[in-house]
């Protein structure tokens, strides 16, 4: 039995636990196609044509600045995407995705997808959705 005061206990380790072992997992399936969590994380959003800078970016994909720009650097070398100029400000640069990045990302996303079924599997549709609700709620409501 745990005790008031067991770290199994807080809400925040039992979050930390579950995003560890989802980390690990998606860390597995995505390592066939030499491509980190977090470089399919830019990659789904750069799929969707977002013209961010990188520090919108870093904060969508959860990263710091210096981290993703070394990330990124990776991705360039390794063909997924490309630098450009952007538009509106020429002193700044956008991401885009490169025609490789666009066949990655529809490889990635069938496993990510597998990942996310087997998690609905083991909870079930409406405890994945209230998941899904509580989770973006605490995101909303906790800033940093």
């Amino acid at each position: 039995m745990q005790s008031k005061y067991s770290v199994q206990s807080y809400i925040s380790y039992s979050l930390a636990t579950a995003h560890r072992k989802i980390h690990t997992s998606l860390t597995r399936r995505l390592k066939e196609f030499g491509v980190q969590v977090e470089a399919w994380r830019v990659m789904e959003i750069l799929e969707n044509g977002s013209d961010l800078t990188m520090g919108d970016l870093a904060e969508i994909v959860l990263m710091n600045p210096p981290t993703l720009t070394k990330l990124v650097d990776r991705m360039v070398s390794d063909g997924i995407v490309h630098r450009r100029i952007a538009s509106k400000d020429h002193r700044q640069v956008n991401l885009v995705l490169s025609e490789l990045g666009r066949k990655r990302i529809d490889q990635i996303r069938e496993q990510v997808q597998i990942e996310d079924d087997e998690i609905l599997q083991k909870i079930g549709p409406e405890k994945a959705q209230m998941l899904h609700n509580i989770l973006t709620e605490i995101g909303n409501a906790i800033r940093h």
